[in-house]
């Protein structure tokens, strides 16, 4: 389903029970970075889940992916009005990848609209060159990476081999990756391939206006955080994750040892239970 928020068409789903606390959950690429394992045990444990597209991405509003007209801080605006849109009461947001930057953004811009903030093998900051003390990404992987032939982007299948050799470079499940790969191509309207390689490697980001940074305010965040990120994350190594969790106060660090840059599904009860742990929900009188 689809739903305006902020003058933007938005692609969402929902887990669990409308009148719960909500946990508003921002995908890396689409919405399906969000793994259905870990927003069903989050529904389970009493939250309504909302998972969406990011702009350019899945069944969200799409026009230029290539050269996109906003900036992060739409992008932030967009998640705090989906939030309002969904529930009176503040949101639990979190995001994956490129989303956590987001996340980030947004809960600094919008205290009011969040309660809680978990942010999933992510960095502080923007896509491009990286501050000294951060480690880069993989140089080894990001050649091997970056040296493959793209595919047809409208061959399903093609994209999805194409995925699965990625997952193989970056140390994810390539079969979970090629599956994954085929949902977001069968829900993805538009068969424009700049739109399909946009969800695949979040290619919309290198074009999009990220400044100013944000780093040095993440000392002003006041919410509960929980910081995800997998041991084996070659795109964003670990110490994004550790830099995050010691530079926001009071951030829980949790680390997935057998995880790469996406949540496995083995993982997902550990996540899932840390972050209701995170934020004990109200109930609404």
């Amino acid at each position: 389903m689809t739903i305006e928020a902020n003058g933007v068409t938005h692609g969402v789903e929902h887990f669990g029970d409308a009148r719960a606390p909500l946990v508003l959950c921002a995908g890396g690429t689409t919405m399906l970075s969000w793994p259905d394992a870990l927003c069903e045990g989050l529904a389970r444990g009493g939250r309504h889940v909302v998972r969406y597209d990011l702009r350019d991405s899945g069944t969200s509003t799409t026009v230029d992916p290539g050269a996109p007209a906003y900036t992060l801080r739409d992008l932030a605006a967009d998640a705090a009005a989906l939030a309002r849109e969904h529930d009176d009461r503040p949101a639990h947001l979190a995001g994956v990848g490129v989303g956590g930057m987001v996340a980030q953004v947004a809960a600094l811009e919008h205290p009011e609209a969040f309660a809680a903030l978990t942010l999933v093998g992510t960095r502080p900051v923007a896509p491009g060159p990286v501050d000294d003390d951060l480690p880069d990404h993989d140089a080894e992987a990001m050649g091997r990476l970056f040296a493959r032939t793209a595919p047809d982007w409208s061959d399903r299948q093609a994209v999805a081999e194409h995925a699965a050799g990625e997952a193989v470079i970056l140390g994810d499940d390539p079969e979970t990756a090629r599956v994954l790969a085929q949902r977001i191509w069968d829900r993805t309207p538009s068969r424009l391939p700049a739109v399909h390689q946009a969800n695949q490697l979040g290619a919309v980001f290198a074009a999009l206006d990220c400044a100013p940074r944000w780093r040095e305010r993440l000392p002003e965040l006041t919410l509960p955080t929980l910081v995800v990120h997998g041991r084996r994350n070659l795109f964003f190594p670990i110490g994004n994750g550790e830099a995050l969790a010691h530079e926001v106060p009071g951030a829980r660090l949790l680390v997935l040892d057998d995880a790469a840059t996406a949540i496995p599904d083995a993982a997902a009860d550990a996540v899932v239970a840390a972050m209701l742990d995170l934020w004990p929900a109200p109930t609404r009188v």
